[in-house]
């Protein structure tokens, strides 16, 4: 019960990484807002967290938009009259090499996976400063360390540039007791990569998804496994509890050694 009566919102918690950490925060006694855009999903994963008893408030929000991201951050305020913890996890992908990318897609990938986050972290802080306490945690990605050449220079873009906010508001907070960090998880089978990318690495590779996945998953990580949501979810609570409270402004690898840096 490293959460116990916190109060945390969670972004795109409708599935795989977002849907773990919100299970794992409930788990350890934190009550919980939380968010997304798929509203089936949304409304799932709601119902396995009210099932177990768990005090939920679910919301569907589209994070790129101010007004959603005030809504959410005052209906937050208003259930459970504070906000101790926010779990920035919403984001999506796209394919495509720069010199076919449409400026519509770029713009679609910066605002989910970057732009929510500065709109959340900038909601919910001043909540954060008054009381002189709180987490922020961004979910990342290992491609927000290295570039590759996998048609995926909007995503690395928005990674790297969630790395990088993260670092300034771990100065701009520090002074107010408020932690924040990044976790940047490897290859984990969620729709991301079942739907998109492994499909395209099979095409690339003349193979099937399901060979692509395993191939890559057994070469391009020293440990040879995937990583899964959970993995992602048990780093995120010990970043939310008070076990953390010295670490701030990292961006912490969940990725079996692909990336050691």
């Amino acid at each position: 019960m490293r959460l116990k009566d916190k109060v945390a919102i969670v972004t795109g918690a409708g599935g795989g990484t977002g849907r773990a950490i919100a299970t794992a925060f409930a788990e350890e006694g934190a009550h919980l807002t939380i968010c997304d855009i798929d509203s089936l999903g949304l409304e799932k994963v709601s119902e396995e967290l009210k099932a177990r008893n768990f005090n939920v408030l679910p919301l569907k929000v589209d994070v790129t938009k101010d007004i959603d991201v005030k809504q959410m951050t005052q209906s937050t305020l208003d259930k459970f009259g504070a906000i101790d913890i926010l779990v920035n996890n919403a984001g999506i992908i796209m394919v495509d090499y720069v010199v076919d990318m449409k400026e519509e897609d770029w713009d679609a990938v910066i605002s989910a996976n970057l732009k929510s986050v500065f709109l959340c972290c900038r909601a919910v802080a001043p909540h954060m400063i008054q009381r002189k306490t709180g987490k922020i945690i961004n979910i990342a990605s290992q491609a927000g360390k290295r570039g590759g050449g996998g048609g995926t220079a909007h995503y690395t873009a928005s990674k790297f540039g969630v790395i990088g906010l993260t670092q300034c508001l771990a100065h701009e907070l520090a002074q107010f007791n408020i932690n924040v960090n990044a976790i940047c998880p490897g290859i984990i089978l969620t729709r991301m990569w079942r739907d998109i990318l492994a499909p395209r690495h099979g095409k690339r590779m003349g193979i099937t998804a399901e060979e692509a996945w395993k191939k890559i998953t057994t070469e391009q990580i020293p440990l040879r496994r995937p990583q899964q949501p959970s993995d992602v979810a048990k780093l995120a609570v010990f970043l939310a509890s008070n076990e953390a409270e010295n670490i701030t402004g990292q961006s912490i690898n969940v990725g079996g050694g692909s990336v050691m840096h």
